[in-house]
């Protein structure tokens, strides 16, 4: 039997994931996962892959909003984002060749983050009404996606990172891949043999593996980058030139999925 054993949400692309025990089903991707862009002063995405130090920022859940911290920099405080921003006037960011409308938050956040940072930084969210379209050449049209790479869900079986970590010198964590869901059981890279399956009551459709990029070698805890995991990825996952690690997703139905829900093929 397989397992859903881990749920995690990035509110905010490229910063600390949130691990949860239960978390919606949307459309374009778990409730609050990447929904938060950083961007520059052209209005271009930041990520890890150019600024490796967000992985020291944290982010929480409350009732207030989300609320940020800076992991080893306990002279800034912590920053409070609201669920919803009150600004009503969308400016255009970049992510990827996609450029869609995103409410800026507030003044106070984009002075926190310039802050960090060093450079101009404003933060955004995607609201209700945008619509980034996923891959049209790979699913159904009106599939969206939020500020994610390519697609709203990403799955990792454990049994294909116990497979990675048996060849690596040193053994990484499951964060260095961001999934939302890990799952227990099968063998290693069994996602990539998957099409359409339920985690729970709710349907999925497996799109494609996921390419990996230099985020895998930081440490997520350290904001060191190093060579591996990707160095050994690559000698027994690339296809077509690109590493993969994990399965691209789409959600086809609405709901919640819990930890320890059973995932089984259609």
């Amino acid at each position: 039997m397989l397992t859903l054993t881990d749920i995690y949400v990035y509110p905010i692309k490229s910063l600390g994931g949130i691990r949860l025990s239960e978390a919606r089903v949307e459309a374009r991707g778990l409730e609050y996962d990447r929904r938060w862009l950083l961007i520059d002063a052209q209005g271009s995405f930041l990520t890890q892959r150019t600024w490796p130090g967000l992985a020291l920022l944290d982010v929480s859940l409350t009732g207030q909003g989300l609320t940020v911290r800076h992991r080893t920099r306990s002279e800034i405080a912590p920053l409070l984002v609201p669920y919803h921003s009150r600004q009503s006037t969308p400016i255009p960011v970049r992510i990827w060749d996609d450029i869609c409308p995103a409410l800026p938050v507030s003044e106070e956040a984009d002075a926190w983050f310039t802050q960090v940072l060093g450079q101009p930084t404003r933060l955004v969210q995607m609201p209700d009404t945008t619509r980034r379209p996923v891959e049209p050449q790979r699913v159904p049209a009106g599939a969206v996606v939020s500020f994610a790479d390519a697609y709203p869900y990403l799955i990792v079986g454990q049994a294909s990172l116990d497979h990675l970590n048996d060849q690596l010198p040193q053994p990484v964590p499951m964060n260095r891949f961001r999934p939302n869901f890990v799952f227990a059981g099968g063998e290693p890279h069994e996602e990539d043999r998957w099409s359409n399956f339920w985690i729970g009551s709710i349907p999925f459709q497996a799109v494609r593996p996921c390419a990996r990029c230099v985020v895998t070698t930081i440490d997520q805890q350290t904001a060191v980058a190093g060579k591996e995991p990707l160095r050994t990825l690559a000698r027994y996952r690339t296809w077509n030139g690109k590493v993969m690690f994990g399965q691209n997703l789409l959600g086809l139905g609405a709901g919640t999925v819990r930890v320890g829900d059973e995932l089984r093929s259609v």
